[in-house]
């Protein structure tokens, strides 16, 4: 039974996601299917929340510098005040969807929210991003307070969390989840069936 095209499920602020989303095209061999969730409400469904706001933050944050380097990554540079609000991060990645352009979009903001350190949770600067991008910015605004867009985000996470998705990045390969970016390199085996 073939297993269809790997989906990799993402948020914008999670820096796990950012890490499997920078290497899954070199690690698959090919470009996964990338699936946004909101993971806030993720945490509210499975009962607990995000290691960030614990006493393993800075161990955590360490853990994560020390992969983006050893992933050959640029050296990650943290926003300020993060983990920031990623909810209209992350309607703004539906929108880019809309435009042909997640990919485009999900590389460039997390460019800029781990590489550079910049704080992506507003409207104004995912609009600049987008613009950069060659994408109709100045829709943006209006578009993340849609809602179809917010009922769109809603519904996907909920399949997600349906499917069996209690975290990011999570990579699907038919019906089985590969859970963390740590992970990533025994997609290859499952879609070789091994």
């Amino acid at each position: 039974m073939p297993l269809g095209d790997p989906e990799l499920y993402f948020d914008l602020g999670s820096p796990y996601a950012y890490l499997a989303v920078a290497r899954a095209e070199k690690v698959l061999g090919g470009a996964p299917v990338l699936r946004p969730v909101l993971l806030g409400a993720i945490f509210r469904a499975r009962g607990f929340g995000s290691w960030s706001l614990t006493s393993q933050r800075e161990r955590r944050m360490r853990e994560i510098e020390e992969r983006a380097a050893s992933y050959g990554l640029p050296p990650l540079r943290w926003p300020p005040a993060w983990p920031p609000d990623g909810l209209v991060a992350m309607r703004a990645a539906l929108w880019a969807e809309e435009q042909g352009a997640l990919a485009h979009f999900v590389d460039a903001v997390y460019r800029h929210e781990f590489a550079y350190g910049e704080d992506i949770s507003g409207v104004e600067r995912l609009s600049s991003i987008a613009d950069e991008l060659g994408l109709p910015g100045r829709e943006l605004e209006s578009a993340v307070r849609s809602q179809a867009i917010k009922d769109r985000l809603r519904r996907l996470t909920d399949e997600a969390w349906g499917r069996g998705v209690r975290g990011v990045p999570t990579l699907a390969i038919g019906s089985t989840l590969v859970y963390g970016d740590d992970q990533l390199e025994q997609a290859p085996l499952i879609l070789r069936g091994g």
